[in-house]
């Protein structure tokens, strides 16, 4: 019998998915718990649907993505820090502070989490790289200058 499983359910599949179980166990444990419901054209139609617009909205992420990316290859982030005579800063430049001046920058929040950069303690110039989407990564550079 096929079912439409309205929640998770260990050790036979996640919310939506469509599975193919036993008469008796579909209706003496999954109907009667509200677990699933039985597979017929409407929801079928829906299940295509839903998947259809989950598809189309991950495309729409990745293009977003990438249009992101390439506005901000090889672009140069300017953070200014105080420092030392000596070259060296006073603390050091975080993923959070490029993170806030990118999002100031270019207009799309960006989440610290996904930049990757260098210890950054002196002034100059670094490399970064930043994730906006399983497919999409974009290099960038940082610029740290006296402030």
């Amino acid at each position: 019998m096929e079912v439409l499983l309205k929640s998770d359910v260990k050790g036979l599949g996640k919310k939506g998915e469509k599975v193919s179980v036993s008469e008796g166990y579909a209706r003496n444990f999954l109907f009667p718990r509200g677990l699933a419901a039985e597979m017929n054209a409407q929801l079928m139609s829906e299940l295509k649907n839903k998947q259809s617009s989950e598809k189309f909205k991950a495309d729409e992420e990745l293009k977003a993505a990438k249009a992101f990316g390439e506005k901000i290859k090889g672009k140069t982030v300017v953070i200014k820090a105080k420092g030392g005579a000596n070259g060296k800063l006073f603390g050091s430049v975080t993923a959070k502070e490029i993170s806030t001046l990118v999002s100031n920058q270019f207009g799309v929040k960006v989440d610290k989490r996904k930049i990757t950069v260098e210890d950054i303690k002196a002034f100059g110039t670094y490399n970064a790289q930043v994730k906006l989407h399983p497919q999409v990564t974009a290099d960038f550079k940082v610029q740290v200058v006296e402030g």
